[in-house]
């Protein structure tokens, strides 16, 4: 007769525990935290749970940690164009500036590309390692939900991004949506009469430069196209050259949502024979340092990358602390050069 005890299902993660309890990591994550939008009876059952298969959500509780490690963890979500690269100008630009921020304040950085289509769990676990003290998200991409369940119970987290009205993560950001107004405003204001954005306009913080260009197009009564581009590169050339060989007789202004895309149009524009911004009126988004080097230099909306380093850093410090902190959006701002 066999005395080997049947084996236990391995809780890694909230996801696991929610697995077994039949709930939501959203549900788990609240009651782990005493959450009172969760009822005692679930709380309880929950609680049981992971005490029965030894889970300890150190990850999910920060008054629970032990030792502190001197590391911030920086983790960039790709969901929505898992092509994009770390070496994009914007990323390495915001990069630069935290990296020093943290370092004035004694801390290291640690960094991950995260491809949430093949590893779901990347917040719970980079955050359950044992291996940073809190962490910084650049980008919601369209892992929103996943951020939320999160937030609900790991105090140390601030995410680079858009806010929206009552989610629950700490987030620093551009009004991205204002920043579309601009930009359609500004086009409009050159002369243009048929606009286009260029960009996907899934990822939340696209989604609101888009909306805030439907704003203003909807109420100058003025056409807008949106053209669907990804962010990398090397794909999104082709993308651009095949909207223009479709398109570029039906517009003749173009808000890019970001200047990387702005600037690989204005590549596909000379190739066309196009000039700008005789026939195209063109803006881009983020003034990161080349935009005033292209030719011709680069109308676009700046975000205040330094600004939102520094805000990321600081809010990050209170939450290490133990305070609750409110989000913090900055202005963007029209900067006209050459190209509208």
């Amino acid at each position: 007769m066999s005395d080997t005890k049947p084996s236990r299902t391995v809780v890694r993660t909230i996801t696991d525990l929610a697995r077994i309890a039949g709930v939501s990591p959203g549900t788990v994550s609240r009651a782990l935290a005493g959450k009172s939008l969760v009822n005692a009876k679930t709380r309880e059952k929950i609680v049981s749970l992971a005490r029965e298969h030894g889970f300890r959500p150190n990850q999910m509780a920060s008054g629970l940690r032990r030792q502190k490690t001197g590391v911030i963890g920086v983790a960039i979500p790709l969901g929505h164009d898992t092509r994009q690269q770390i070496s994009d100008t914007f990323f390495m630009t915001l990069l630069g500036f935290l990296a020093d921020e943290l370092t004035v304040h004694g801390y290291d950085l640690m960094l991950r590309r995260v491809v949430p289509e093949d590893d779901a769990d990347w917040l719970d676990r980079f955050i359950g390692s044992g291996m940073i003290d809190g962490v910084i998200v650049i980008g919601q991409s369209d892992q929103y939900e996943r951020i939320e369940d999160v937030a609900d119970g790991y105090l140390p987290m601030v995410v680079w991004g858009n806010h929206t009205e009552g989610q629950r993560h700490c987030v620093v950001g551009t009004d991205n949506r204002l920043g579309g107004r601009l930009a359609a405003e500004r086009l409009i204001a050159a002369g243009a009469t048929r606009l286009a954005f260029l960009g996907d306009t899934g990822p939340m913080e696209f989604a609101a430069r888009y909306a805030g260009a439907q704003d203003v197009a909807a109420r100058m009564d003025v056409p807008l196209l949106a053209l669907p581009t990804h962010l990398s590169p090397d794909h999104a050339g082709e993308e651009i050259a095949r909207h223009l060989a479709a398109h570029a007789e039906a517009i003749d202004g173009i808000f890019a949502a970001t200047d990387t895309l702005a600037s690989l149009c204005l590549a596909a524009l000379r190739e066309r024979g196009l000039a700008v911004p005789e026939d195209v009126k063109l803006v881009g988004f983020d003034d990161l340092p080349f935009a005033r080097q292209t030719v011709p230099p680069l109308t676009t909306i700046r975000q205040d990358i330094a600004a939102g380093a520094r805000g990321l850093v600081q809010l990050l410090l209170r939450r290490l602390a133990g305070d609750e902190t409110e989000s913090l959006i900055l202005p963007p701002q029209l900067v006209i050069r050459q190209s509208a």
